[in-house]
């Protein structure tokens, strides 16, 4: 292998993540044009078109993102290494990206990293907010966090929140003119607050109770994507709505809000880290699991 090509590959990764030059060259610490020279040289050597420009963006060709797929373990293993070569310093570092879904961003993880960046002032953490479920490998994270009944068999879990419950809630004004629903199916008579996934897809409210389970296609006169929007909506009076105990439990604590289905709403396994199992743990990942996993 010509290792003047290592350099310039690494490089190539790099435009290809940030989608553009100039992002490569923040990224990277050198200068644009730096890094234009190197991806030309590349091409130039390989004879083949490996990024398509444009004046507004940049994307690898098919032979590029060939080239880049069949790259990604090798550069991957080239980071590990590095950080391992770190390893025995006396505080773990380094980056570490992490796919988060905002739930979970909000519940678990925001609470404690200043904590975190106190304990762990070398590690640069990078929070990606994400609601699908994501290939971390293929996406170009150290690893992800999602409920452990989203996790894939092939991934490598370790719990880092309580065990949590949905709770349905409706403001005193909304039950002034409205009945409390006794069974999930009274639902199909109230305008809930509605919940959208980045995907697109309407959230089904869940219920089980004594082996049943129930999925519910709500109705209502609004629909939001953000649970904190949707707790305010509900103590303002605007519907019924179904969101995790936390986002409610000071309002219900204090009258703004009342509780109703809560025998429908057990409690199950909260939020996982996960990560591939075919790799060796970086030492900034290993930091991160063992500050936020649930002790005992």
């Amino acid at each position: 292998m010509n290792r003047a090509h290592l350099s310039q590959l690494a490089v190539l990764a790099t435009v290809a993540q940030c989608g553009s030059f100039r992002g490569a060259a923040r990224e990277l610490a050198i200068a644009p044009s730096a890094v234009s020279h190197a991806v030309s040289s590349l091409e130039a050597r390989l004879g083949v078109r490996l990024l398509a420009r444009s004046t507004r963006s940049v994307a690898p060709t098919e032979e590029g993102a060939q080239l880049l797929e069949r790259l990604r373990p090798a550069l991957s293993e080239i980071d590990l290494a590095l950080e391992t070569a770190v390893e025995s310093r006396e505080r773990p570092a380094g980056n570490l990206r992490l796919s988060v879904p905002r739930t979970a961003a909000h519940l678990v993880l925001t609470p404690r990293l200043g904590a975190f960046a106190t304990a762990y002032p070398d590690i640069v953490l990078e929070i990606v907010i994400e609601d699908r479920f994501t290939d971390v490998v293929e996406g170009g994270f150290d690893a992800g966090v999602r409920l452990g009944e989203s996790l894939q068999r092939d991934m490598i879990a370790v719990r880092i929140g309580p065990d949590l419950r949905g709770a349905v809630v409706g403001a005193p004004s909304y039950f002034a003119a409205m009945p409390r629903p006794h069974h999930p199916r009274d639902l199909a008579d109230h305008r809930c607050i509605r919940f959208r996934f980045s995907s697109g897809v309407l959230y089904r409210w869940e219920f089980e109770k004594d082996g049943e389970e129930i999925e519910i296609a709500t109705q209502g006169p609004l629909i939001l994507d953000e649970d904190h929007l949707i707790a305010q909506a509900v103590v303002d009076g605007a519907g019924l709505a179904f969101v995790f105990e936390p986002y409610v439990r000071d309002p219900l604590a204090d009258g703004r809000l009342i509780r109703v289905l809560e025998d429908w709403c057990p409690p199950f396994e909260g939020f996982f880290v996960y990560y591939p199992s075919r790799r060796q743990m970086r030492p900034a990942l290993r930091a991160f699991v063992d500050f936020f996993k649930v002790s005992g």
